[in-house]
């Protein structure tokens, strides 16, 4: 949340903290960033996609953040740096600090584990047993903390996210809200035309500087855990199956839905509403197209897209007929070359 007191710097403040080189007046004082189309008076945009290039002629910004190939693009105020986007992303940070919030355990909350003094322990917040929460965690209204989880140095929680017995979170941590974390995986056995509950018994364990987004569930192993590794994003309404391995630095789309027994190598990206069937592996860097429906491992980097092409609906049915004869279309073109090798044998 924005600080409304506000923070005001100069290029030159900002360039001491966060890198860069200032071209025009350093003295220039920002307050906000802002897309280059609405961006004002004590405002500085950023480019990071080249087809927006003619917005820097027409922008009304007091500065603005670019590339080294753009420097003398535009004659205003300017912050010259590697990754225009990830600059952008800390100054944003910078100029918008979250709100300060006071330590302490409200009067509605039901603390049955000790709380540190440097915490903040919302209204309604329940904390089961042998719960071991670190310095500076910040719990908002609502949540449920489960037997025995464990919550790192720094993490917050916003409202009536759950975490269940024994799962673990690392340090610095968001968790977004209506989380959960640690449900019991779909587990069930088949018997004679019934269905037996398996138990699940593993836990969750989420590394360092992970967020979760809204509404995102991520199920508890059946016998091992469920793993999701340290600086990994996942988005909102993401499902994870019990026994995932997310590993580190991966991003997660909304609305992906991941089977159980799933590993994400490192840096994997998965784009939103992918659909990703049980026991396969992604390779470390591979890019999964939004939609996109993963149904056998991917042992290579590289993006990798499985949805066919929006079209015309009429076109499309046309189209569609032809790929369901794809297969009888290549038994035919495999005999033609046979009886066209034949031919060219015999004469």
């Amino acid at each position: 949340m924005p600080d409304p007191a506000g923070v005001v710097l100069s290029l030159a403040d900002i360039a001491a903290r966060l890198g860069g080189d200032v071209l025009g007046d350093a003295q220039t004082r920002i307050h906000q960033i802002a897309p280059l189309t609405s961006a004002g008076t004590g405002e500085i945009g950023f480019l990071t996609n080249l087809k927006y290039r003619g917005q820097l002629q027409t922008t009304r910004a007091s500065a603005v953040i670019l590339a080294p190939e753009f420097a003398d693009a535009v004659s205003l105020p300017r912050i010259i740096c590697k990754n225009p986007y990830a600059y952008y992303a800390r100054l944003a940070a910078l100029l918008n600090p979250p709100a300060v919030v006071v330590p302490g355990i409200h009067a509605l909350a039901d603390c049955a584990s000790p709380v540190p003094a440097s915490a903040y322990i919302g209204a309604h917040v329940s904390i089961g047993t042998g719960v071991a929460l670190g310095e500076g965690v910040v719990i908002h209204p609502g949540c449920v903390i489960g037997d025995g989880a464990v919550i790192g140095d720094g993490s917050v929680l916003y409202p009536n996210v759950t975490v269940y017995a024994s799962c673990q979170i690392g340090r610095r941590c968001i968790l977004h809200a209506g989380a959960v974390i640690g449900a019991d995986g779909f587990g069930f056995a088949p018997d004679d035309g019934q269905w037996v509950k398996i138990p699940q018994i593993g836990r969750v364990i989420i590394g360092d500087d992970v967020e979760i987004g809204a509404n995102t569930t991520i199920d508890r192993g059946a016998l091992d855990d469920t793993l999701i590794g340290d600086g990994s994003k996942i988005d909102n309404q993401v499902q994870i199956a019990h026994n995932c391995i997310i590993g580190r630095h991966c991003v997660i789309a909304g609305s992906v839905g991941m089977a159980g027994s799933v590993t994400l190598q490192d840096n994997v990206i998965l784009g939103g509403a992918a659909m990703i069937s049980g026991h396969v592996s992604i390779a470390s860097g591979a890019v999964i197209s939004g939609g996109s429906l993963v149904m056998k491992s991917i042992t290579r980097p590289g993006r990798y897209t499985s949805v066919f092409p929006l079209e015309e609906h009429s076109r499309w049915v046309h189209n569609a007929a032809h790929v369901r004869h794809l297969a009888r279309l290549a038994e035919r073109v495999s005999e033609l070359e046979k009886k066209l090798k034949e031919t060219n044998i015999e004469s």
